[in-house]
């Protein structure tokens, strides 16, 4: 039978693009928010969910500072923050041993490296740079593409919306990963200008930015007679929500200390 108790969740970034959507969709039979934290200066600081028209709560929204005090109250956390504020954050989030659901992006090698070391071994986490059910479906097909021909050459498209400040986004990365693995790619190229044309071992990565757009990517294989392309596209941000409420729940269910994936939470790998 699926586990249909309720989750308590302290939401970090509650009034931002994806924080403001979980804690609007996150259904009141199921979760309950009982920590609302915004970054320190917001003007939604001392206001309630309510009055921001987030959600039907009267719940107020904090600071990070009263991190340490609403942890022990909520099963888990949920943060989708920026990468200074995250860094900031984690040592009250390892300190809270709560289970933790991390979607923030944007952070260097040597910030990932941080927050991975800083967090394997001391909390259960689901760390990804894309939540959406479709988009790890994605995930798992890049790593496909090692049963193709080597003359095929793979390419990885994505657009956002014109306020994301990250390119190539987190989960465009994730891809290009995958598929640098599987494909054997030494480098990549993010634009071509001029006399530049496609080098052996080289994975080509473009970002578009424009107006609305919450999400596209989109994986090309090219061969010398034909095409694949593997494409997911979302709607609205409700399937990045849906998809972080689906991982705090699995990650409450007695999880090791360690970071898990959503192929994880999806039963891709254990």
């Amino acid at each position: 039978m699926p586990d249909i108790s309720l989750v308590k969740l302290c939401v970090v970034g509650a009034t931002g693009r994806m924080g403001s959507t979980i804690v609007s969709e996150a259904p009141a039979d199921r979760f309950r928010i009982t920590g609302a934290v915004a970054a320190e200066g917001e003007p939604a600081i001392g206001r309630s969910l309510r009055e921001l028209e987030i959600a039907d709560l009267d719940l107020k929204v904090t600071t990070p500072a009263s991190l340490t005090e609403l942890l022990p109250s909520a099963d888990a956390c949920l943060s989708f923050t920026s990468p200074a504020a995250e860094l900031a954050n984690l040592p009250k989030v390892v300190a809270s041993g709560r289970p933790f659901v991390l979607g923030t992006t944007g952070f260097s090698e040597t910030e990932q490296k941080h927050v991975l070391d800083t967090l394997n071994g001391k909390v259960p986490c689901v760390m990804a740079s894309n939540f959406s059910i479709g988009a790890n479906m994605l995930f798992a097909m890049a790593s496909t593409l090692k049963n193709l021909p080597p003359d095929f050459d793979v390419s990885v498209l994505e657009m956002h919306h014109s306020g994301k400040a990250d390119a190539p986004s987190g989960t465009a990365k994730t891809i290009a990963e995958l598929v640098s693995k599987s494909r054997g790619y030494s480098s990549t190229v993010s634009g071509r200008s001029g006399l530049s044309k496609r080098a052996r071992g080289e994975l080509e990565v473009v970002s578009l930015r424009g107006g609305g757009m919450p999400g596209e990517h989109a994986i090309y294989a090219f061969g010398p007679h034909e095409m694949l392309k593997f494409e997911h596209l979302a709607f609205s941000r409700s399937a990045f929500a849906q998809g972080a409420l689906l991982a705090a729940r699995w990650i409450t269910q007695d999880r090791e200390p360690r970071v898990y994936s959503m192929l994880d939470v999806l039963g891709f790998k254990t």
